[in-house]
């Protein structure tokens, strides 16, 4: 006979289901690995030089003392795509008045770009540094005593070599696309002063590659290009 109680009966917990199954991914051989890796690196390589970053050798005494004979220098590849150079940039650019390119063929020159982009191949034109004192409009004049004079105004120019060059040189208006460059030791500097073959001539804007900015070796003279 019920005695009037009553029983109240506990929830029955489930167990925790089981975590899910984690399935191995095969463990792929070094060697296999190798092929991807170089092709990662070399594709990696040839963006930084193409669009960012590229490295360059000093050969020659035309921008001394700020850059010396084998100096191993960066120059900003980008900064040319949000600013056009401006004055005392210190810039390379390609040969102005480049020779015939060499016949290779589709797959020869495809070959021939990507050893440049790795730095295993020469350019077909040579590559040079100036700086820049002359922009489309300015007026260029050096007086018989070496001073430069830009749109009637003397030029300050602390990064002169201190054997000054006194030559002179008659007054030029920039065209337009182009750019007037100097070295810094101009006793030795074929420059925008001389036409081809002596110097460069006149730069065009399009035939710049960027900005010098780090002197990266030898590492005693690391440093800013200035």
């Amino acid at each position: 006979m019920a005695d009037g109680s009553t029983t109240s009966e506990q929830p029955t917990r489930s167990a925790p289901p089981d975590p899910p199954e984690r399935i191995a991914e095969p463990h792929r051989p070094f060697w296999q690995e190798v092929p991807i890796l170089i092709v990662t690196a070399l594709a990696l390589a040839i963006v930084i030089k193409t669009f960012l970053v590229q490295a360059f050798f000093i050969p020659s005494s035309s921008m001394e003392p700020g850059l010396q004979v084998g100096d191993r220098i960066l120059v900003c590849r980008v900064c040319g795509a949000f600013s056009e150079p401006s004055y005392g940039d210190v810039i390379v650019f390609a040969d102005p008045s480049p020779g015939d390119e060499a016949e290779r063929g589709l797959v020869g020159g495809v070959v021939h770009w990507l050893g440049e982009g790795i730095g295993v191949a020469q350019p077909d034109d040579d590559d040079f540094i100036k700086r820049v004192v002359g922009l489309p409009g300015d007026v260029i004049e050096i007086d018989r005593r070496g001073r430069l004079f830009r749109n009637g105004a003397i030029v300050r120019e602390p990064y002169l070599d201190p054997t000054r060059d006194t030559r002179s040189f008659d007054p030029l208006r920039v065209p337009d696309g182009m750019l007037f460059v100097l070295g810094d030791n101009r006793l030795v500097s074929g420059d925008s002063r001389f036409p081809p073959p002596t110097g460069v001539g006149l730069v065009p804007l399009d035939r710049v590659i960027g900005e010098a900015f780090v002197v990266v070796w030898p590492v005693s003279r690391w440093g800013g290009v200035t």
